[in-house]
């Protein structure tokens, strides 16, 4: 029996040099695709702070969104509106009434508001219909804005400063003893989500303010924050169910009887989140340091809470700087 002969595939030389040659020419454009495609990779983040990033879905594909959570403004901000106000030649003259159809003071907006009401206005019985929450001429001419002693301005940097020193983020609860007439308190509503921001106020002057002038003139009535009328550190119409990240008093404790202010600390404690969260007192803190010796760190102590330290913040707008006392709840 003749033996079967072998059979086999024979290639050239040339052949495989073209089949190589081909390869490397599919892979090339192929790299060349891919590299021109739009990457979908997260940008790359500056440092700061209060930068962070979102997921969102752009075209069915997910990419990060760069979320700026910047509070007090930075060096080129600064630039930025001084060179503005170079560009167009502005010059601040002399504090005179000089502007406007009909220039006036507060005193003479309120008289004229008084007397003529407005320039178009509704007569008759006609008068209370247009109007869906009429407020008192007072608080139309900004006399609160006054009640200060210090620009209403000073609000903000408050708020940068107590803002920042808590690394807050608009999930943080926030608690104000004495927000007044919400000089700070509207740049924490406006930065916080709805119903985070809680205030015991007892004057119910500033509290008309709030909530017939300032938040609906702020547009921020949709804000819902909880601000209760009330005195003697009682903070029992907040619930027990929210814990603070930031607690603070601007000038309150000052007008308040040493027992009181320790009565509304040992109340808030328990309220505060535990390490991360912070109390901030402004001006002094004569409350403890009147105790002498070593007896303010020990009854601080007795209570959870530990004295951080004392801080300085200059104002953005005027010579003026804050003194802020920091403490935090050292036990959970």
């Amino acid at each position: 029996m003749a033996s079967s002969s072998q059979k086999g595939i024979v290639i050239t030389i040339p052949v495989l040099v073209l089949s190589v040659s081909a390869a490397a020419i599919f892979l090339f454009f192929l790299l060349s695709s891919l590299s021109s495609s739009p990457c979908t990779c997260p940008p790359s983040i500056p440092d700061s702070t209060f930068t962070t990033t979102a997921a969102v879905v752009t075209g069915g594909t997910v990419v990060a969104e760069v979320v700026d959570r910047r509070i007090s403004v930075s060096r080129d901000d600064i630039e930025w509106v001084k060179d503005q106000i170079r560009a167009n030649g502005l010059h601040m003259q002399d504090n005179v009434l000089r502007k406007g159809i009909n220039p006036r003071t507060r005193a003479q907006q309120l008289e004229d508001l008084n007397n003529f009401k407005g320039i178009s206005h509704y007569e008759g019985s006609e008068a209370n219909n247009h109007t869906a929450l009429p407020c008192p001429g007072e608080l139309l001419v900004e006399e609160h804005h006054s009640n200060y002693g210090e620009p209403w301005a000073g609000g903000r940097d408050v708020f940068e400063f107590l803002a920042e020193s808590s690394r807050l983020t608009a999930n943080s609860h926030v608690l104000e003893i004495g927000c007044g007439t919400l000089r700070v308190g509207l740049h924490f509503i406006r930065y916080l989500k709805p119903e985070h921001f809680h205030c015991l106020e007892r004057d119910e002057l500033s509290l008309m303010a709030a909530f017939r002038y300032e938040l609906p003139s702020q547009g921020l009535l949709h804000k819902r924050p909880l601000i209760v009328r009330g005195e003697d550190m009682d903070f029992a119409k907040f619930g027990s169910d929210v814990m603070y990240d930031l607690i603070y008093a601007s000038a309150v404790f000052l007008h308040m009887p040493d027992k009181l202010v320790w009565v509304g600390l040992e109340r808030l404690v328990s309220r505060l989140k535990p390490y991360d969260g912070r109390i901030f007192v402004s001006h002094n803190i004569k409350f403890c340091s009147r105790l002498g010796g070593d007896e303010c760190a020990k009854r601080l102590g007795s209570l959870g809470l530990e004295y951080l330290g004392k801080h300085t913040h200059d104002s953005l707008l005027f010579n003026h700087y804050e003194i802020w006392f920091e403490f935090r709840r050292s036990k959970a």
